[in-house]
């Protein structure tokens, strides 16, 4: 365990970062829930993304936040660990009420400084902001440094996704600003991130999904253009064997990428946006 008085990140579920990374920098997490009819499952420790897949043609179960005692006792235990100080990356406030429920709760904490940052992002893109904090604090940065920096970083994460079909995230009420192309059926498949108010977006159209596939790929290269200091993560909803061509074709940024994670989205973002989902996220630093 870290030192006394050393400062602590905590991440909700919905940060998707994979368990290796979670473990490599220390990181809390703190799960969302999934709701059924006759039971309810933490995201990620009672449920695994396959089993949520699995059940979609007889339940879409609703989400919810993390629950209050569940956020009291994971304060309570990074506490008992020895650390007072702590940052929280919480999933974008537009698109979840998860930052404002942590935040209500860190408020009645005393003996803890806690500061909640609001990712306005999704996914590994909120994910990153967490790994970036880790490593300003492996770095031996003082606290009030680390948050500034960590905020900073905010807007340097992005999310782009495509999904298999838009109904899910009609379903949960996710669609944000990407309900205009509804009316345009003719197989259009947008590509989604988050914009600067935390909510789903448009920011491509294409026809199909061979080539909803290839803009991801291009727009990953344009965004990550001649930059060395980058993180990346291709990440996929049911879409396994897609992921790995895109992984293919995106061979040198992979390699070359400070940090890189893949895998299965978690399964309260499963439930939002159904099988057939694939993503990249990229955060770019300074070279």
């Amino acid at each position: 365990m870290m030192k006394a008085n050393s400062i602590a990140v905590l991440a909700d579920s919905c940060n998707d970062i994979p368990q290796e990374l979670l473990d490599k920098y220390h990181i809390y997490t703190l799960p969302l829930m999934i709701n059924y009819k006759n039971a309810s499952y933490r995201d990620r420790v009672d449920i695994t993304p396959e089993q949520v897949y699995e059940r979609f043609q007889e339940e879409i179960p609703k989400t919810s936040l993390p629950l209050p005692e569940t956020i009291a006792d994971t304060f309570a235990k990074i506490k008992a660990d020895g650390f007072d100080q702590v940052i929280v990356s919480a999933i974008s406030s537009g698109l979840s009420g998860t930052c404002q429920a942590i935040r209500l709760l860190a408020e009645d904490i005393q003996d803890m400084q806690i500061v909640v940052i609001d990712t306005l992002n999704i996914a590994i893109a909120s994910g990153f902001v967490a790994l970036y904090a880790a490593e300003q604090i492996e770095a031996g940065l003082p606290f009030d440094e680390v948050v500034s920096k960590t905020q900073a970083a905010v807007k340097k994460s992005t999310i782009l996704f495509g999904v298999g079909t838009l109904e899910y995230l009609m379903k949960g009420g996710r669609i944000g600003k990407v309900s205009g192309i509804l009316g345009s059926a003719l197989n259009i498949k947008p590509i989604i991130s988050c914009n600067e108010e935390g909510i789903y977006d448009t920011v491509a159209k294409v026809r199909g999904r061979k080539q909803s596939i290839q803009k991801l790929i291009d727009m990953t290269r344009e965004k990550l253009g001649q930059h060395k200091n980058y993180y990346l993560s291709i990440c996929h909803g049911d879409a396994y064997e897609e992921m790995l061509v895109m992984k293919e074709q995106l061979k040198d940024l992979v390699t070359g990428a400070k940090i890189y994670a893949e895998g299965q989205i978690s399964p309260v973002l499963g439930v939002h946006t159904g099988p057939g989902l694939l993503g990249v996220g990229i955060m770019v630093l300074e070279d």
